[in-house]
């Protein structure tokens, strides 16, 4: 099933069914699948939503938190719109996206570009090793199990730089990843029917006057 709904919604596949007089019956069929994806990847959403606005560990800041999933405005939703930086900067829009790439079965890229953010962040040389060789291990290397499309020699030159890793390690292909999401995924996510509810503002019902 996961794979028809795949072909209904990527832009590059060909044409399911071209014999005469079906079209009709396979643009309701692709309609249909489109539907059943929307509806699956809305309850990705709320499984990421959930699974991320549950701390590890007791913190103080919980409520605020909590907060920072609750249902975008119209208006909050819209900056998503002015730039992929905006879009990553929301905790609900980049776990509406994620849940958006795994419909499209691409989750991976999002995946290490967060993981490199985090990479960055880390100060100890013994964790940034660590690190980088599960990095790798997940991402980069031949047949990983979460592998990336990037070419040749940026996974050469990755294999030679954790030896020693430092925090540049990921830099060129997080960049390669970043540009790919922005120019590809994301214009796509923008044009979803489920971003395009965000955006749309609630009509207020008026109550008819009493004569």
């Amino acid at each position: 099933m996961q794979s028809a709904m795949f072909l209904a919604v990527r832009h590059d596949c060909s044409p399911m069914d071209k014999s005469p007089g079906s079209g009709h019956k396979s643009e309701e069929k692709r309609e249909k699948m489109k539907r059943t994806l929307l509806k699956d990847w809305k309850t990705r959403l709320s499984y990421f939503l959930q699974n991320s606005s549950t701390p590890g560990k007791p913190k103080t800041g919980k409520k605020s938190k909590q907060q920072a999933f609750t249902k975008p405005s119209p208006e909050e939703a819209q900056l998503w719109s002015e730039a992929f930086d905006e879009l990553l900067a929301s905790k609900y829009g980049l776990a509406a996206f994620r849940a958006f790439l795994k419909s499209e079965f691409c989750e991976e890229n999002i995946e290490f570009w967060l993981a490199c953010e985090d990479f960055k962040k880390t100060k100890s040389p013994q964790k940034l090793s660590s690190k980088a060789r599960k990095i790798y291990t997940d991402f980069i290397e031949k047949e990983a199990p979460k592998e990336i499309n990037i070419d040749f020699q940026t996974k050469t030159l990755i294999a030679q730089n954790i030896q020693d890793a430092t925090s540049g390690c990921f830099t060129t292909a997080q960049k390669r990843v970043y540009s790919l999401m922005e120019n590809n995924s994301y214009p796509r996510f923008l044009e979803s029917e489920f971003y395009q509810d965000l955006c749309k503002k609630p009509q207020i019902a008026t109550e008819p006057h009493a004569t």
